[in-house]
């Protein structure tokens, strides 16, 4: 059901995703905090991807660009929610109330904040995302105020677009904040991923 004015958008881009969507989708779903619209970006698919994903999905999107950013960009191009998630077809979320504790933390920050940033398990290890003062570049260990975010988009490369985007959301100095929070589970070297791919050139 497609909530009106909802709070979040949650942006999934899918390549030929069957076999792991369900797991991504199901742990958005299960989450207590329902107001919110997901949308899945089926990026240049040819298995049933687009299928899987309309059995969730709000709004679910057919591109051919070949690149995760440009496809979150075709989610951020329909968003309508006051705040973004992002999230990779073969990751999920480890807890049901992961949109619970952001919007908590939000309302107790009086609305004042353009980006959060919570933590995420790597192959069961945990990964604290402010360690040593480092922000990690990956988008999806953080929720992105929309108007904040604007007209920022990712750029037309692989591999580093995260990089780019986070650089020119820094370069706007917002207001960022820090929930101690293990949210994500990383699916980091899975084998057929897009990262694993990248390592065996």
């Amino acid at each position: 059901m497609i909530m009106s004015n909802p709070f979040f958008s949650v942006i999934v881009p899918a390549h030929n995703a069957e076999k792991f969507l369900e797991k991504t989708l199901d742990s958005v779903i299960m989450q207590d905090y329902k107001n919110y619209e997901l949308i899945v970006v089926c990026d240049g698919c040819t298995d049933n991807t687009a299928e899987v994903a309309g059995k969730y999905a709000d709004k679910v999107i057919t591109t051919n660009h070949g690149m995760d950013g440009l496809a979150r960009n075709a989610g951020l191009d329909v968003a309508e929610g006051q705040w973004i998630l992002f999230l990779d077809h073969d990751d999920w979320w480890i807890h049901e109330y992961v949109m619970t504790e952001i919007r908590k933390m939000i309302h107790l920050l009086n609305d004042e904040a353009d980006l959060i940033v919570f933590d995420f398990l790597w192959k069961g290890v945990g990964y604290y995302v402010n360690k040593a003062n480092r922000m990690n570049i990956a988008v999806w260990s953080k929720a992105f105020r929309r108007e904040f975010v604007g007209n920022t988009r990712f750029p037309a490369i692989e591999f580093t677009s995260d990089e780019n985007f986070m650089n020119e959301i820094l370069a706007k100095m917002p207001r960022s904040y820090k929930l101690d929070r293990l949210m994500y589970y990383y699916d980091y070297m899975r084998p057929g991923s897009q990262t694993e791919a990248h390592k065996r050139r």
